[in-house]
């Protein structure tokens, strides 16, 4: 798929469209699912993103998500499971407003993954560490001028986002105090 990569500047409203979504998502999935968290750049009050918000929901089985399915279609997100070769343990949806534009990914995972983990401390990295932010936020605006295609894009910040991780793991280790 090609298309262009834009990265927004931050937008406050950002944590509100998640909150409103969270709450329309539970309207229709609260039995099924466990927590619910703002992930992705758009949760880095601050950082520049692209402007789709990122929300990961815990289920306790993966293999029930197919109990979400319908529900989640009748408030407009499409279950895309050909990214599922990609990452096995997660379940993606997307979103897309009359315009054609995509407005939220939603990803379903068991809260006991790797994948969950690593959301929540590379947020809670970068809302602690503004210099980390800014290079990241720096990064992607670059790789989004290179980088046409949403797959070589993801790609190219993999090895930043590893190497945050590394540092994040480190910092939890530590007790989230710097060295």
């Amino acid at each position: 798929m090609t298309t262009t990569i834009e990265i927004a500047d931050s937008d406050p409203r950002w944590p509100d469209l998640y909150e409103a979504e969270k709450h329309v998502i539970l309207s229709v999935i609260n039995g099924l699912i466990g927590p619910v968290e703002h992930v992705g750049s758009t949760s880095v009050p601050g950082l520049g993103a692209k402007p789709i918000i990122d929300i990961m929901v815990a289920i306790p089985d993966i293999e029930d998500a197919h109990r979400t399915y319908r529900p989640l279609e009748s408030i407009g997100y499409h279950y895309l499971p050909e990214y599922e070769m990609y990452i096995p343990e997660r379940r993606f949806f997307r979103k897309i407003n009359d315009l054609g534009q995509i407005t939220h990914h939603l990803h379903m995972v068991e809260e006991t993954t790797d994948f969950w983990d690593d959301h929540i401390l590379f947020r809670e990295y970068l809302k602690t560490h503004p210099t980390t932010a800014r290079n990241y936020e720096a990064m992607k605006r670059d790789l989004a001028a290179l980088h046409a295609d949403r797959t070589a894009f993801t790609d190219a910040k993999t090895p930043f986002i590893q190497g945050v991780l590394v540092r994040a793991r480190n910092w939890r280790e530590a007790g989230y105090r710097d060295p």
